[in-house]
């Protein structure tokens, strides 16, 4: 992701001043005006932490980590910077969740409708349920759907992230997936969220970037 990042700042209007390896001290942040955070679940927090103190607003595509989200806001709204977080920052997963949630809502008095969540994604992912996954299955908890979901995770190879949701009976099957070529469009998403984020106070997530925000 660093090394993406680093390819496609330029198209962005970015400069990049520093790159950081996992967690780093506030002196090596230089005069950054954002800060992009692509590292581990047990570094994230800190990460963020240490650069809301620093007065650097953050994108967050780190998964695992969001058990920490109430004292990273904290941070953020303490030193009144600006944090977009997401488990995914891909435009297509963004409107696949949408999707699976209008697909939730219209199902949810269809008792013959079984659902599932599946993923699968390469083998050095940690977080399996991935926190793209979960958020799916929310996004169709919060529609209505309130019968099970079996919720399953593959790890394997070196495969970007492929999601699904399907529902299932006795008359037919509907499947939603959407597969990722590649890594590009999160690191694309992200620098979209970083435009964003300047001159913004506050902690948000990748949909209000794409489907609108109330500024905090």
């Amino acid at each position: 992701m660093g090394r993406l990042i680093d390819q496609l700042a330029p198209g962005y209007g970015f400069e990049v001043v520093a790159r950081l390896a996992k967690s780093s001290t506030d002196e090596s942040f230089g005069d950054a005006e954002v800060a992009i955070e692509f590292s581990t679940l047990e570094a994230a927090p800190a990460n963020l932490i240490r650069l809301a103190d620093a007065k650097i607003s953050a994108i967050c595509g780190t998964t695992g980590w969001f058990q920490s989200l109430p004292e990273v806001s904290a941070a953020v709204m303490r030193n009144q910077t600006g944090l977009v977080w997401s488990p995914n920052f891909s435009v297509g997963v963004a409107i696949f969740r949408r999707i699976a949630g209008l697909s939730a809502e219209l199902l949810k008095n269809e008792p013959e409708y079984g659902a599932w969540a599946w993923e699968i994604h390469h083998e050095a992912k940690k977080d399996a349920p991935s926190g793209t996954l979960l958020q799916l299955v929310e996004t169709m908890r919060r529609h209505g759907y309130e019968r099970a979901i079996d919720v399953s995770a593959s790890r394997a190879g070196k495969h970007p992230g492929t999601h699904e949701i399907g529902f299932d009976s006795a008359a037919d099957t509907l499947t939603l997936r959407h597969a990722a070529r590649s890594r590009e469009g999160f690191a694309r998403g992200a620098l979209k969220s970083a435009n964003w984020i300047i001159g913004r106070k506050g902690v948000y997530t990748f949909d209000d970037v794409l489907f609108g925000a109330r500024d905090l």
